[in-house]
């Protein structure tokens, strides 16, 4: 195996370059340690600093103008596939979503350095209608900051990280071997962690079905909106239902029979969020709150999308 430093002082720009626009697509490669050992390198003169961090920053920008693209086009859809394939729980895209509705698109500029955002961030503006400008001059500033942060680290504690280097150097294969087995544990632990987490919103879900089911046997069930402020925009909520803003349940939620049927729908993968909030109702004696299997989408496949509009009687009759 060549020398480690040697082969990064020979192609340092290139794999900082291919490096960072990996892990920037979405894929389990963390590229910030690459960034560290290219500041140290640039100390002493073995890297040109402004070419790593020009070479990382249009890495980003390639990233992040194509999930804009994705985002545009597709919405929503987006969204739910980076959750889905995401290591991240799958509440990722609602908490995205919150934070992008209280700060809006200067949320690119530290986008970067909060895990599970950075993927969502760039298509949720998309989504969002962001004009290609503002999103640009955002993300040029992001990719900056993230990226001369790691280079400054690196020259800061070269010393340290050289002797680092040159022990890894000494190792050989040994070395890439210990990496490798370094990053396997770090996809096995997101891998546990996602597992963990679908265990603990593990609750009996209503289809559409028994929700119509039990509309014709009279019970009268709830629906309640369980998405984030940022979805009940990009997606009208079924007329009639009640919003659950996060928190402790709204005074209309509170205010309902605790033995009524209350069924929870959300938009997001495995129905997490809804299945949060239905928990969240049991514990404040709502018994036979419920999640809907399938969501927002499950209802519109069987009832048609809901035009927008508020305080109006839900109609379970099937679309036209």
């Amino acid at each position: 195996m060549p020398n480690l430093i040697h082969l990064l002082q020979e192609y340092g720009v290139l794999i900082v370059f291919a490096i960072v626009l990996i892990e920037q697509i979405g894929m389990p490669i963390p590229a910030y340690p690459i960034l560290i050992v290219a500041g140290a390198l640039s100390v002493d003169g073995d890297f040109s600093w402004p070419a790593v961090l020009a070479a990382a920053i249009f890495a980003c920008l390639l990233s992040d103008g194509f999930w804009f693209r994705m985002g545009r086009f597709y919405g929503k859809r987006i969204l739910k596939l980076l959750c889905r394939i995401s290591l991240s729980p799958d509440y990722c895209v609602s908490q995205t979503e919150d934070s992008f509705t209280k700060w809006g698109p200067k949320m690119l500029i530290v986008a970067k350095f909060i895990p599970g955002f950075n993927t969502i961030a760039s298509p949720l503006a998309g989504a969002m209608g962001t004009r290609y400008q503002v999103f640009l001059g955002y993300s040029v500033l992001g990719g900056a900051l993230w990226s001369g942060t790691g280079i400054l680290i690196g020259a800061f504690f070269h010393s340290s990280i050289d002797s680092v280097l040159t022990t890894l150097s000494d190792l050989g294969s040994t070395a890439l071997m210990v990496l490798l087995a370094l990053l396997a544990l770090f996809v096995s632990y997101k891998y546990v962690e996602r597992k963990r987490f679908r265990q603990s919103v593990q609750i009996d879900r209503v289809t559409v079905d028994d929700f119509k089911q039990l509309m014709e046997e009279g019970h009268d069930p709830v629906l309640v909106d369980a998405r984030s402020v940022t979805a009940q925009m990009l997606e009208p909520a079924i007329p009639g239902a009640l919003l659950f803003k996060g928190g402790e349940p709204s005074t209309e939620i509170i205010a309902l029979d605790k033995r009524r049927h209350i069924v929870v729908y959300c938009s997001c993968p495995n129905d997490v969020t809804a299945a949060q909030v239905a928990k969240e109702l049991k514990a404040h004696g709502f018994t036979l709150a419920r999640p809907l299997h399938g969501g927002l989408d499950a209802w519109n496949a069987r009832f048609g999308t809901p035009e927008p509009a508020a305080n109006e009687a839900i109609d379970t009759a099937p679309a036209a």
